[in-house]
């Protein structure tokens, strides 16, 4: 819903009614991941997606009927790959869309999601998705500290809560299966968890001319960008315009204290672009050693690379630790410019996230999506 909320809130606020089409559950080769959303307007604007145009017509005349019916709908599209062409869905994935009514009376928390997800504040909208009909659409919105609005159920309620800041922290959408009256081991019932959490973080080490491309191409992809270099001569916001705060500070000493105030996490990636020992190896050696971080990664040729590791070896960071590093950084694209070598990084960070192997689809058979 991050990107149509700004359109369905102005709907809200006019006390117009609008009908809001959320991916819930993906399976095999699917277009789009949980929490992709389209909205059909009171003027029958279609805004967003839901699955990349293979589907959004028929998701739009349920849009429609949801609006004129104000019930709402949990819709799965796709089949086997052999016949996805018969409904439309041609990745021959499957996905399952929920569609519900939003006006002001039956969703009056709507402004404090919006600022919420706006100001990058954390929040969760839990919304029972399948169940007694009843039920269906009651939601409950989760804070790290409060909850507004319920399912009906005080047991449920509570149930719902703790599991969906789970999903808070750790940035994630999940499907959640629950007993009518809450029954962690039970069924009957199922809510849809869409986490709100603030973006993930990149730090590039190294204010070089690859760092302001890097700095450029994770902001594109959703990250808060922080470029950190201990020579300010060079560490100037002019000179990164893609990054959202420059640093001066020792980068180990800088990691060690975002580590401390709890502002690294499994989200978070670390580009260390330096390849010079003296600020490398320090910053490699706290980096290595950090419970939770989604991505190391560090540039330099095989020769900067072989004398880092026995530079770590000798300071006493271990095989595993080290095995830790993507080093030299990037997939092997055959980049050349700090343009090509920022999107070998970025390809790296999303094949290790997803899975992928880097390899190029044409030479691949089977489907393109994992799981």
């Amino acid at each position: 819903m991050r990107d149509v909320v700004d359109r369905l809130e102005t709907w809200w606020k006019d006390g117009q009614t609008a009908a809001l089409a959320t991916v819930v559950g993906t399976y095999s080769s699917a277009p789009r991941q949980a929490g992709a959303s389209m909205l059909v307007g009171p003027d029958g604007e279609a805004v967003g997606s839901v699955s990349g145009g293979c589907v959004e017509g028929a998701v739009y005349e349920l849009g429609q009927q949801v609006l004129a019916d104000g019930r709402p709908v949990l819709q799965r599209y796709g089949v086997s790959d052999d016949d996805a062409f018969a409904v439309g869905l041609t990745c021959g994935g499957i996905i399952d869309i929920f569609v519900e009514k939003i006006d002001r009376p039956g969703y009056d928390q709507l402004g404090n999601v919006a600022e919420a997800i706006r100001t990058g504040s954390p929040v969760a909208v839990a919304t029972v998705v399948a169940g007694p009909a009843e039920r269906l659409g009651t939601r409950l919105v989760v804070w790290p500290d409060r909850t507004e609005g319920g399912t009906g159920s005080t047991r449920l309620d509570d149930a719902v809560r703790d599991d969906a800041r789970g999903l808070l922290d750790a940035g994630r959408n999940a499907m959640l299966h629950y007993g009518v009256d809450g029954q962690r081991r039970g069924e009957g019932l199922d809510v849809f968890v869409e986490s709100f959490a603030p973006p993930p973080r990149m730090i590039v080490f190294g204010a070089i001319d690859f760092a302001a491309a890097v700095a450029k191409i994770g902001s594109f992809l959703g990250f808060r960008v922080t470029v950190c270099d201990a020579r300010p001569v060079f560490a100037t916001a002019s000179r990164f315009p893609g990054a959202n705060e420059v640093v001066v500070e020792w980068p180990h000493r800088y990691l060690a204290a975002e580590a401390e105030a709890g502002r690294i996490d499994a989200r978070t990636v670390l580009c260390v672009l330096t390849h010079d020992p003296k600020f490398d190896v320090p910053l490699l050696e706290v980096a290595l050693r950090l419970p939770a971080v989604g991505y190391i990664g560090a540039m330099g040729s095989r020769r900067t690379h072989d004398d880092r590791i026995a530079r770590l070896r000798e300071v006493g960071v271990t095989e595993d630790e080290i095995d830790r590093m993507s080093s030299p950084i990037g997939l092997d694209l055959g980049a050349r410019t700090p343009e090509e070598t920022a999107v070998s990084i970025a390809a790296e960070m999303i094949a290790m996230h997803w899975g992928g192997a880097g390899s190029r689809l044409a030479e691949r058979e089977g489907p393109i999506h994992a799981g």
